[in-house]
């Protein structure tokens, strides 16, 4: 890898913002990298863009790892992203435009869903939801899960949002973690032409849910999926319980630190984290990254492809762009479908001049072809953005010349679900870049690079660190403030260690290469191994199993898996595909392993503990290197030969 980038760094050129987009870009801009230096004072001018009940008396009390952020100021998430906005001419601007995949379409404006919203928050009071209650939602891409996120942060009850391609298993896993008193949901989605049974997967979850009371479910198509079980007394259609609601409803006044949301993300132990933001904080970071990182103006229409399961979702399709009254385009479906120009169609309807994806949609589109972009007309983009993951060079070339036709500028952004919003990242029309840098923090962010022994690495490779507390960082895991105390702050005593490795070139610039700890990241989705190995070992065949994962050059990574089958069972390619798909029930179907393979044992040092680096190597083909501090050596030559002769 080292030689690799080394030669991507000699090789790729440094991109000017084209002149054209330096006459539109934030007239700011510039004076942000120099306001910066003034940290706080550079935080706190952008936490005063929003609305507050009561000002704040102190912009930041950090007692390592723990941080209050804008101590004692007050005000709430919903009312920043529409109230404030229907008391202007905005009100009758399109606040979401949103497509489904069958192609049915609505339009909200501001006006539209400040009503809905306040409507359904009234509903939710009126079964009891209060303040401080966990609110779960597992929906589509469809306007009514920003309406739902939207109504909690308005009576101050936290949102936990599970990803609608999750298992019941995965959903209920963490109900109960957060336990949540509500769940809304939805009768059916679409994906790829398929009905995904969202109510059937919520059955089985609420199996073993206690503390879930109510259950509300939106009709998809407007009227009922035959196949929908509803539950007396518990379950309520979404328009029943909308139909009375009052169309105001008046909003919580929140702390700055009290909490906005929880969401799950995958760890190294087989049990998702529950990542808390609180609100003051987070909403601040929110709206000064989609300000200054997307350049946003009153006429710009933006679409941002991530689902709201995932933080993009959260920050950059909901609260962000709402909060600074942009028109957002959601999409519910496949890039791809029911054809591979699904995406270009989308653009070119609607006038997109702001597009934000990620790596594993580019590299998709590289490979179904130029044609199909070059059958659209894109001349309204005038910004395009990346995330997720890394994105290599040939895929952001590929990204600036048939996207973006060479003259628009691409902000490659690196960010976490635990920093709650975009911390490196070129800002349009000021910084340089260059094809597969994620370029220099954000300004008011303290980013660095350190060696094993927290060393800091001017050039060269080591581990990417953030050495200051930033407004949207996470406040602690829910429910279990060691594991958030031992996992990202004990490495580097006060220095948030985020798991990933980097590389850091002459100029500055930052160059991330991907996770160092055992998660995967499977097209811009985080999954733990642990999570994917405990998921295998639940099935009875399977006796032990280790997990890594494979390069793969659309998704990034791929799952591979090594099992230990339990005597009586034999290997087989029935069992190899129950294995596959006893994973999809428990996770999803993102954490579907590309490959199983079955051995009798483990290659393990002395100490018991599974060489991963060395299953890497056989899942990928590379030469293995040192085996002499296994156990048994010879092992690691079974696999690899079971390996290379499945691959034949």
């Amino acid at each position: 890898m080292g030689k690799q980038l080394d030669t991507l760094l000699k090789e790729a050129r440094t991109f000017e913002p084209p002149p054209a987009f330096k006459r539109r870009a934030h007239v700011k801009s510039k004076a942000a990298y120099r306001d910066a230096q003034r940290r706080l004072d550079y935080w706190a001018k952008h936490a005063r863009t929003l609305e507050w009940y009561k000002p704040w008396k102190k912009v930041l009390d950090w007692k390592p790892p723990h941080a209050k952020w804008f101590v004692g100021g007050k005000l709430n998430a919903s009312v920043n992203c529409l109230d404030r906005h229907v008391a202007t001419a905005t009100r009758n601007k399109a606040a979401l435009l949103w497509e489904g995949e069958p192609g049915d379409r609505r339009v909200f404006t501001y006006w539209e869903l400040h009503r809905e919203v306040n409507r359904f928050a009234s509903a939710l009071k009126s079964l009891g939801v209060k303040r401080g209650d966990r609110v779960a939602i597992y929906l589509p891409m469809i306007p009514e899960a920003a309406i739902a996120m939207l109504a909690c942060a308005r009576i101050g009850a936290p949102h936990s949002v599970v990803f609608g391609g999750f298992s019941s298993e995965a959903l209920r896993d963490r109900i109960n973690d957060a336990q949540a008193k509500a769940l809304i949901t939805a009768d059916i989605g679409y994906r790829r032409g398929q009905r995904v049974q969202l109510k059937k997967n919520v059955d089985g979850a609420l199996e073993k849910t206690p503390s879930i009371e109510h259950v509300i479910v939106v009709q998809r198509d407007g009227k009922p999926a035959p196949e929908t079980r509803m539950k007396a007394g518990r379950d309520h259609w979404y328009h029943d319980v909308m139909a009375d609601a009052a169309t105001y409803c008046k909003p919580a006044i929140m702390d700055a630190e009290d909490t906005l949301y929880i969401l799950y993300t995958s760890g190294t132990t087989g049990k998702p984290k529950g990542i808390v933001h609180t609100t003051g904080g987070y909403m601040t970071q929110a709206v000064a990254t989609t300000k200054l990182v997307f350049d946003l103006k009153d006429d710009d229409v933006y679409w941002c492809m991530a689902d709201v399961g995932w933080v993009t979702g959260h920050t950059y399709v909901v609260y962000g762009p709402l909060a600074l009254g942009a028109t957002v385009v959601m999409y519910e479906g496949a890039p791809d479908w029911p054809e591979k120009n699904r995406t270009w169609d989308i653009v070119e309807r609607y006038g997109v001049t702001v597009f934000y994806t990620a790596p594993t949609a580019i590299r998709a589109f590289m490979k179904w072809g130029a044609e199909y972009p070059k059958g659209h007309d894109l001349s309204t983009l005038r910004l395009l953005g990346t995330v997720g993951e890394p994105i290599n060079p040939e895929a952001w070339m590929w990204y600036h010349r048939y996207i973006g036709n060479k003259r628009c500028p691409i902000v490659d952004t690196w960010w976490q679900t635990e920093t709650g919003g975009i911390m490196l990242t070129p800002l349009p029309g000021v910084t340089k870049t260059k094809p597969g840098s994620a370029t220099v923090p954000f300004p008011g962010v303290e980013a660095d690079l350190v060696d094993s022994d927290g060393q800091s690495v001017k050039v060269g490779g080591g581990f990417l660190v953030l050495t200051s507390p930033w407004p949207g960082m996470l406040r602690t895991i829910y429910g279990d403030d060691q594991r958030f105390k031992d996992q990202y702050w004990s490495r580097y005593p006060g220095v948030y260690f985020t798991g990933d490795g980097a590389k850091r070139d002459k100029d500055g610039y930052f160059w991330v290469l991907g996770r160092v700890d055992d998660v995967l990241n499977v097209a811009g989705h985080r999954i733990g191994t642990m999570e994917v190995e405990s998921a295998l070992v639940a099935h009875p065949a399977v006796a032990e199993a280790a997990v890594v994962g494979r390069p793969h050059d659309v998704k990034g990574e791929v799952v591979v898996a090594f099992a230990i089958l339990r005597a009586g069972h034999d290997p087989s390619d029935a069992l190899l595909a129950e294995l596959k798909e006893h994973v999809v029930r428990k996770i999803g179907a993102i954490a579907r392993p590309a490959d199983v393979f079955f051995t009798a044992d483990l290659p393990k040092t002395r100490s018991g503990k599974i060489m991963r680096r060395l299953l890497r190597d056989i899942a990928t083909g590379r030469a293995l290197g040192d085996v002499t501090t296994l156990a048994d050596p010879s092992v690691v030559a079974s696999l690899k030969q079971r390996y290379e002769e499945t691959e034949e």
